[in-house]
């Protein structure tokens, strides 16, 4: 259970039993709960995705990959981009060995860039935040 309302991560980022759930990038130590009944897969698959927690630490991994998640995603899907927490970016940093250059503005203007919106921040865990992401209703 992440963060501060108690709710259950799966139900918080809106997972459901029929869906088919990309993990990208999960870093190994990011526990999501139980995702129930949900397809959970690691490697984009043929059809297209439902939910996909996609995890970034530097922009420029970010440019080059949400777009093709955009692309595989079906028109009612979400995708939730999570880049460490300020507050965690050193643990974060030492566990990966990478340095972070991601915030929640920089995310959401390249969503925008991108043709999809943000509505909902969430946080995944003690470490990460998460933006979620959709396609504009007129888009879908």
């Amino acid at each position: 259970m992440a963060g501060y309302s108690g709710t259950p991560l799966p139900r918080k980022i809106g997972v459901r039993d029929d869906h088919l759930v990309l993990l990208d990038g999960l870093p190994p130590d990011v526990d999501l709960g139980d995702l129930g009944g949900a397809t959970v897969v690691r490697r984009l698959p043929r059809r297209p995705l439902d939910v996909t927690l996609t995890f970034h630490t530097r922009l420029a991994t970010l440019e080059r990959r949400l777009p093709v998640l955009v692309e595989r995603t079906t028109p009612a899907g979400m995708i939730w981009v999570c880049w460490p927490k300020k507050t965690a970016r050193a643990a974060v940093t030492a566990a990966l060995g990478v340095e972070c250059d991601l915030d929640e503005n920089l995310v959401r203007a390249l969503a925008l860039e991108t043709g999809v919106v943000d509505v909902k921040v969430a946080a995944i865990d003690e470490h990460w935040s998460g933006l979620k992401l959709v396609r504009r209703l007129v888009d879908r």
